[in-house]
C-alpha cells in the first residue's frame, strides 16, 4: 500500500506551542526532496507529551499542507487501548490515509495483550493500520506468530520493524507471507532491510537528507544494489549521530542548526549540548564536505 521513504516528522514548537508555520515548511521541504509519504504525531513528533488537541492539530495541518500529494500516515499509538482507538478515530476523520499505532509500553502485556490491542483498533476503526514494534522504547518483543497473526487483519496493512534483527524479519517474512508490508524504523539498516524484502523505510534522518533515503530507497526498488549502497554509506555518520540520545532530541537540533525551526522540545526531553551536540554537528559537516566532493553516485542527494 506504501513504499520508499516515509519520513517521521518533527513537531517544531515556539514559545511552548506548535510552530504551525514552520511545520507547513518542513511539510514542502519534504514533499520537494521526492519523498513517499510523512509520518506526523509519532515518536520523532514528541507525541507523547501533545495534549489530545494538539495531537489532532499536527495530523490537520499535515493533511492539509499535503493536500493528497503523498501518504499521511498518522502517529495513533498510545498504551491505553480506548485513547488509541479515539486518537484513530479522529486520523480517520481528518483526512489521514492510515494510522501507526505502538506496542502498549509500560503496561507489558501478554503477546495476546499485543495481538488483542491492535486487532481492537483494526475493528473499531475502519482505516489502513501500521502496527510498529520498537522493543528500545516499549519493552516488549512483538514476536514473528503474532504479526503473522495480525497480518491476517483486514485493515492491519504494515508494520514498522525497528528491532534491527534481520533473522526475527526473516521469520516473520515468512508467517506473513504478502499479507503485510514491512517498513524499517531502523535507518542504519535501510538496505539490508529492503534486499530481505522491506518495503521502504519511515525515516527519523530524512527530516534532514530527505533526498539521499529517498535516493537510497529508489535504488532498492529498481534494484541498483550500488547506488543504493553508496547511498546508505554516506549516510552511516549522521544516522549514528541522530541517535547519540534519545529521538528527536538530535534530529531537532539538526533542523535547528539548518536554521528551519527552533531547538525546542518539551520536558523531559532537553536540547543537546557538549560532546554529543559536537559530534552531531562533525557528523552533518562531513555529510556536507562528502556531498560537495562532487560524488556522482550522489548527484540526487541533499545538498
Amino acid at each position: 500500500m506504501f513504499h520508499g521513504t516515509m519520513t517521521a516528522l518533527v513537531t517544531p514548537f515556539s514559545n511552548g506551542n506548535i510552530d504551525e508555520e514552520a511545520f507547513r515548511a518542513h511539510l514542502e521541504r519534504q514533499i520537494a526532496a521526492g519523498v513517499d509519504g510523512v509520518v506526523p504525531a509519532g515518536t520523532t513528533g514528541e507525541a507523547a507529551t501533545l495534549s489530545f488537541d494538539e495531537h489532532k492539530q499536527v495530523i490537520r495541518i499535515a493533511v492539509e499542507q499535503v493536500a493528497g500529494r503523498v501518504p499521511v500516515i498518522a502517529g495513533t499509538g498510545s498504551n491505553n487501548t480506548a485513547e488509541s482507538i479515539e486518537l484513530t478515530a479522529a486520523a480517520k476523520s481528518l483526512g489521514a490515509d492510515a494510522a501507526l499505532l505502538i506496542s502498549p509500553y509500560y503496561n507489558k502485556p501478554t503477546q495476546e495483550g499485543i495481538y488483542q490491542h491492535y486487532k481492537a483498533v483494526a475493528d473499531a476503526v475502519h482505516l489502513p493500520q501500521v502496527v510498529y514494534n520498537v522493543p528500545g522504547r516499549t519493552n516488549s518483543n512483538i514476536l514473528p506468530e503474532t504479526v503473522g497473526r495480525l497480518s491476517h487483519v483486514a485493515n492491519i496493512v504494515a508494520i514498522k520493524d525497528a528491532t534491527a534483527d534481520m533473522e526475527q524479519l526473516v521469520h516473520t517474512l515468512n508467517v506473513c507471507g504478502d499479507r503485510m508490508e514491512f517498513y524499517s524504523g531502523d535507518d542504519a539498516t535501510v538496505m539490508p532491510f529492503m534486499v530481505m524484502g522491506g518495503h521502504g523505510v519511515i525515516s527519523v534522518v530524512s527530516n534532514v537528507v530527505p533526498k539521499t533515503m529517498t535516493a537510497l530507497t529508489t535504488a532498492m526498488a529498481k534494484g541498483d544494489i550500488v547506488m543504493a549502497r553508496k547511498a546508505q554509506f554516506a549516510m552511516s555518520g549522521l544516522n549514528q549521530a541522530m541517535f547519540v540520545q534519545s529521538n528527536p532530541i538530535p534530529v531537532k537540533a539538526a533542523c535547528a542548526a539548518l536554521g528551519w525551526m527552533n531547538n525546542e522540545l518539551r520536558l523531559p526531553l532537553l536540547p543537546m549540548t557538549g560532546e554529543d551536540a559536537m559530534s552531531l554537528r562533525d557528523a552533518m559537516l562531513a555529510f556536507k564536505a562528502q556531498l560537495q566532493s562532487g560524488s556522482e553516485s550522489l548527484e540526487l542527494a541533499d545538498s
